[in-house]
Order: structure tokens, then sequence, then C-alpha cells
């Protein structure tokens, strides 16, 4: 009897040793499929590489309101690609890489949209919102963004899941935070400029895009089942 438990324990945790590397093997074939490589974001991580690598090329494409509300526009989406240090650089380019794998697997087409509004929906937040902020850079309201309409689909799609409501808590506690904290610091990052802090209003302005895109794709998609039916 023993024998035969101790065999069937060994049989049990060899399948289940089985199936964990099938998994993983068909978790990296996914990761390197080309049809899966989320290629703009790869391309929009490369790019905010340079301005990491030579500080000097900032001055070109930081967000600047001065030089915005002169007619340099094209700030308003290039700001986004400066960040102050490599920490900065490495935190927000990992996370959006991520995140683009994450929507290459099921909306690629909302994804590549997103990337050309989102940052502009960002900008124009701090240009209205926070006039005190003269300068600005950075992926993370774009990763706000983002991950919130990420973590509000997810939810959707079980609204008993722990995880999405996590996620969704986390950025609230986040803002709460730096609101009373005054954006001041830079959190576990730290800036290679130290008159730059944390911009509240970015991720607010990406939250809230995140939030009303998942609102209008879901009112879209209920209408076109209804019409179906």
């Amino acid at each position: 009897m023993l024998a035969e438990a101790g065999t069937n324990r060994i049989v049990s945790e060899a399948h289940r040793d089985k199936a964990l590397a099938t998994n993983m093997r068909e978790l990296i074939k996914d990761i390197l499929n080309p049809r899966y490589i989320p290629w703009l974001y790869l391309v929009v991580t490369f790019s905010a590489l340079l301005p990491t690598a030579w500080p000097e090329l900032r001055q070109y494409l930081i967000y600047n309101r001065l030089d915005i509300a002169h007619g340099e526009l094209w700030r308003i989406w290039t700001g986004h690609l400066v960040h102050f240090g490599w920490p900065h650089y490495l935190a927000d380019g990992a996370l959006f890489i991520v995140i683009g794998w994450a929507f290459q697997q099921s909306l690629p087409g909302f994804s590549r949209v997103s990337l050309l509004i989102l940052p502009a929906v960002v900008s124009v937040a701090i240009f209205w919102f926070d006039p005190a902020m003269n300068i600005y850079g950075g992926l993370s309201g774009v990763n706000v963004g983002l991950l919130v309409f990420l973590a509000c689909r997810g939810w959707q799609k079980n609204w008993l899941d722990w995880f999405w409501p996590a996620i969704l808590g986390i950025h609230v506690i986040e803002v709460f935070l730096e609101i009373r904290n005054r954006g001041v610091g830079g959190g576990a990052i730290r800036f290679d400029d130290a008159n730059i802090h944390v911009a509240t209003v970015a991720h607010i302005g990406g939250a809230f895009y995140g939030v009303a895109a998942w609102g209008i794709l879901a009112l879209r998609t209920r209408g076109t089942s209804q019409k179906t039916e």
C-alpha cells in the first residue's frame, strides 16, 4: 500500500512537472510569435532610448509648456519619449512593453489608435489642469491609461476576480498619496533632475482615458451584440 501510494505520488508529480513544462513552452512560444510581438511598442521604447542616452536631445522633444503655447505642438507627443535618467526609462519602458504584449493578444488595433490619442490626452490634461508644470517627460501617464483600460476590461469579464480590482485600487491609492505629498519625489524612482516631481495630473488624465475608452468600447460591443440578436 505504501509503495503503491509512493508510486502514485511520483507519477502525479511527474505529470504536474510535465504540464508545467508544456505551459512554459507554450508561453515562450506565444511571446516569441511574431504575430504577438508588440512591434510598435518596441519602436516607441527604442525611440525613448535616444534622449535617455543623449540628454542633449531632450530640449527638442520634451513637453515644455511655453514652447507648446508658441506652436511647437509636436512636444505634446514627443514629450512622452523623454525620461529623466535610466531608472525612469527602464521602469516606464519595461511596463510599456508588457502592456503592449497584452494588447497585441486581444486588441492590437485599439492599442495603436490609443498610442496616437492617449499621449495627447495626457499632455492636454497637464497643460490645462497643471499650469505650474512647465516641463514633463515619461511614459507613466500613458502606461496608467493603458493599464486602467486593461484592468476595467479584465474586471468586466469576471466581476468576482480580485486581481483587477486590486490593480485599480493600487492606482487610486497611488494618486491619493501623490496628491497628499504634492507630487514631491519620484517614489522608488529617482530622477536625474532634483526639480522634477511626480506628475499627478498626467496619471489622472491617463486613468480618465482608460475608463472612458473602456466605457465607449463596452457600449459599442453591447450595441453590436443586441443588433445581432
